[in-house]
C-alpha cells in the first residue's frame, strides 16, 4: 500500500503547536524539537526502512519526525514521556497526515519503564533520542526487542563518535562494545544546531546499527549471555589505565584468575580494555562462563 505525503512541520508550525499546549522546551527532559522537514527526510533515508516496518519512536516532541515516518512506514509506536505533548501528538497527527493516523500507537511513559509486553515487535528503533538518557534508552530497547533489525537515531556528536568508535581509539569504551554486542554500529551523518528548536549548544550524530539476526549471529544475542557479559565490559573499564589482569580482578576473584581467563582467550594480561573488540570481550565470557 502506498502511504500518502505527510505534511511535515516547519519552524512557524513548531512554534505555534508548543505556544498551543504551554510548552517550553526543557533541558531536563532533552527537548530540542526538529523544525527542518529535508533533515526529517534525510533521517528517515539513511534509517533505509521498508513499507512493512513497524518503528519505534522515542521522544516524538511536537511530531516532527513522527511524521515522516508515518509517510514511509505501515506503523510507528511513538513513547512520550511529556503529557501534553502525548496529548497533542495524535491530533498533530491526524491534522497533517489524515488517514495514516490509525497506524500511529502512543504509548505514554518513560522510555527507561518500557517493558517486553508495551509493544508488539518493533522492526526499526528512529528516534531523536532525548540526550541525557540516550545511551540507556538504547541499550534498554535493544535488550528487549529482539525484533529490532535497525536501529537509526540522532544523539550528541559526542555520544555518536563514542558508540561507533573501534578499539584502540580513545574514546572507545563501554558503549561502543555494548551496542555492538547486538550489531554493526557506524555513524550516519552529522546534524547542525539550526533545524532544532531551541537550537542546541553541541552539534548531533547520527548513529546507526544493522542489528544480528539473533539465529545467525556471531555469538548469542541472548539475555543469560548478555548478564554475563556486560559486567565484565564494566570491569575492564572501570580504571581504564590499568592492565586487564588488574581491572579484572574483582570480576574473577584474584588477578591470576583473571590472568589464566585472559591466557585461556587469547588476549595478553597486560592489554588494556580500549584495546579489545566487542567479539574479543566475548569471547573472554565465555572463558569465564566454562
Amino acid at each position: 500500500m502506498e502511504t500518502p505525503r505527510a505534511q511535515l512541520l516547519g519552524p512557524a508550525e513548531i512554534r505555534e503547536l508548543a505556544a498551543f499546549i504551554g510548552v517550553t522546551p526543557t533541558k531536563k527532559l532533552g527537548q530540542n524539537f526538529v523544525h527542518d522537514p529535508n533533515t526529517v527526510r534525510m533521517i528517515i533515508g539513511a534509517a533505509d526502512l521498508k513499507p512493512e516496518d513497524h518503528v519505534v519512536e522515542v521522544g516524538p516532541g511536537l511530531g516532527s519526525l513522527t511524521l515522516g515516518l508515518l509517510e514511509t512506514v505501515d506503523r510507528v509506536t511513538a513513547v512520550e514521556i511529556d503529557p501534553r505533548l502525548a496529548q497533542l501528538l495524535p491530533q498533530t497527527v491526524a491534522a497533517r497526515a489524515e488517514i495514516v493516523a490509525e497506524r500511529l500507537n502512543l504509548l505514554h511513559k518513560d522510555a527507561l519503564l518500557i517493558n517486553k509486553d508495551d509493544i508488539d515487535e518493533p522492526t526499526a528503533l528512529v528516534a531523536n533520542l532525548p540526550y541525557n538518557v540516550s545511551v540507556p534508552v538504547l541499550l534498554h530497547l535493544l535488550r528487549l526487542f529482539p525484533s529490532i533489525r535497525r536501529v537509526l537515531v540522532m544523539v550528541q556528536a559526542e555520544v555518536a563518535d563514542r558508540l561507533a568508535a573501534k578499539p584502540g581509539n580513545k574514546i572507545y569504551g563501554v558503549p561502543s562494545v555494548k551496542a555492538g554486542f547486538y550489531g554493526e554500529v557506524r555513524r550516519a551523518g552529522s546534524i547542525g544546531k539550526n533545524v532544532f528548536w531551541p537550537a542546541p549548544k553541541i552539534e548531533s550524530g547520527l548513529v546507526r546499527i544493522d542489528c544480528f539476526d539473533r539465529d545467525n549471529a556471531p555469538w548469542p544475542v541472548t539475555e543469560e549471555f548478555r548478564a554475563g557479559l556486560f559486567p565484565l565490559v564494566d570491569a575492564a573499564f572501570a580504571q581504564r589505565r590499568k592492565t586487564l589482569r588488574s581491572a579484572l580482578k574483582g570480576h574473577f576473584g584474584s588477578a591470576s584468575a583473571a590472568e589464566e581467563a585472559l591466557l585461556r582467550a587469547g588476549i595478553a594480561p597486560t592489554a588494556r580494555g580500549e584495546t579489545l573488540s566487542t567479539a574479543d570481550f566475548v569471547r573472554l565470557a565465555q572463558e569465564a562462563g566454562e
